[in-house]
């Protein structure tokens, strides 16, 4: 298999494992991909954790059986890749990627639609896809746009220049940047904390995030989306449980419901 999955604590942790190839996707790798997503998000989970084996995250589509002039590139984006990057994005608990070595094309996309992205010192982030007469693809307009400017974004697709993980990092790309040996530990350390928390008042937050990202809210809205979200939530198990446990001034033990 060229993606892995385990499950343990409530966290699902989705391997990239096709190392010799840099976790290029191909065909078969974008059908496990999605199954193992589709297995996750109807499991016993409360975080996803997506990390890649071997020497990097992933460098993208793997271009070894691309057809140039004969292939349908636009299909090929919408039908196989576009659909893997919104499942993720959409994923219905919190997201988190680790990310080391090159990080690239569609696997850019990937661990930029995460939630979270930690990442090792010299990780390898950036658009490559001007060497290849191409155009930068899922969804990664977007991610860096949005975090860090079009000015910037322009530069690293005309110039192909990748950012080493620390530079992601201090530039705001990615959240943060660790020494490659305590990338996963850390990551994984989060996820597992962030699975022991309220996860449906987290996914209210989210899409709140995502509205006011994509819908350009405004104060008003915000007040109005939040007050609608903590209604929600004052319905959950969650929200009793929390009340209650700092009213008797003990640790919650929540269940994301």
């Amino acid at each position: 298999m060229s993606v892995d999955l385990t499950i343990e604590n409530g966290v699902a942790e989705v391997v990239l494992n096709r190392p010799a190839k840099m976790n290029a996707f191909d065909d078969a790798m974008v059908a496990e991909m999605n199954a193992r997503l589709a297995a996750a998000a109807t499991g016993p989970v409360r975080a996803l954790l997506i990390r890649g084996e071997g020497p990097g995250f992933s460098a993208g589509r793997d271009l070894a059986g691309a057809e140039p002039g004969k292939e349908d590139a636009e299909t090929i984006l919408k039908t196989v890749f576009n659909p893997v990057i919104q499942t993720i994005a959409d994923f219905p608990a919190p997201t988190f990627a680790a990310v080391h070595g090159p990080c690239l094309g569609a696997g850019l996309g990937i661990a930029l639609a995460c939630d979270v992205v930690y990442v090792a010192d010299d990780a390898k982030i950036g658009s490559p896809f001007a060497r290849i007469g191409a155009v930068l693809d899922s969804g990664s307009h977007l991610f860096l746009v949005e975090r860090l400017g079009s000015h910037l974004a322009l530069e690293l697709i005309y110039t192909t220049r990748f950012l080493s993980g620390t530079e992601a990092a201090q530039l705001g790309l990615v959240n943060r940047a660790f020494p490659l040996a305590s990338l996963v530990a850390e990551t994984r350390k989060l996820a597992g904390q962030v699975a022991q928390g309220p996860t449906a008042a987290f996914m209210e937050s989210r899409r709140i995030v995502r509205r006011i990202r994509d819908e350009q809210l405004g104060l008003s809205e915000v007040l109005a989306a939040e007050a609608k979200a903590q209604g929600v939530a004052g319905r959950t198990a969650d929200y009793r449980e929390g009340i209650t446990a700092f009213q008797e001034k003990r640790t919650p033990k929540f269940t994301g419901k």
